[in-house]
Parts: structure tokens; C-alpha cells; sequence
């Protein structure tokens, strides 16, 4: 197993970007959490897609906004829980 990595989505319009990266870093054996954090995603065809691939890998799909937990399936987290989780990966990854 590789690292465990953090991806940090903050910028809505790089929302897809970071799922991305997430998905290639899962396909390089790495252990992968992305955190959409103060906005719901923007859900195309192909980013619901993308996130059923980060599913099935094995990635944790989290988020702090209650909209994306309810429609998308991700996990709730608080930022009060976020740093806590964010100590325990070896990569950070903002967007």
C-alpha cells in the first residue's frame, strides 16, 4: 500500500480536477480521502460516474456541506473533526 493522501477541494471550479486526482492516485495503490469542503458539488453525468469509480476503489468520500451527504452519498464531517483527520495522511493535496 502506498500513502494515505488527503485531496481538499475547496474551489468549486476545480471540483472535478481534484476528483480526478483522487481517482489517479487510488489506481497508484494509495489510500485516498477527499474532502469537498464549504460547497456542494456540482453533479454532472460524468462526476457521479467518477465518484461511483472512487467508491468501488476503496476511497472515503467526505464532506461538510449536509447537501452532498444527503444527495451524494458522501460521509459528514465537521471542520471542528477535520484537522484531526487531516493529521493522520502522509500528503495533503489542496485544490
Amino acid at each position: 500500500m502506498g500513502k494515505k493522501v488527503a485531496v481538499l477541494i475547496k474551489d468549486k471550479d476545480r471540483q472535478y480536477e481534484g476528483l480526478r486526482s483522487s481517482l489517479g492516485l487510488l489506481l497508484e495503490d494509495h489510500a485516498v480521502s477527499m474532502f469537498v469542503l464549504n460547497h456542494e458539488v456540482d453533479m454532472t453525468e460524468e462526476y457521479e460516474d467518477n465518484m461511483g469509480f472512487i467508491d468501488e476503489m476503496g476511497g472515503a468520500r467526505y464532506s461538510n456541506v449536509l447537501a452532498n451527504v444527503e444527495k451524494y452519498g458522501f460521509q459528514q464531517v465537521k471542520l471542528e473533526e477535520l484537522c484531526g483527520r487531516l493529521l493522520e495522511n502522509d500528503v495533503i493535496i489542496p485544490f
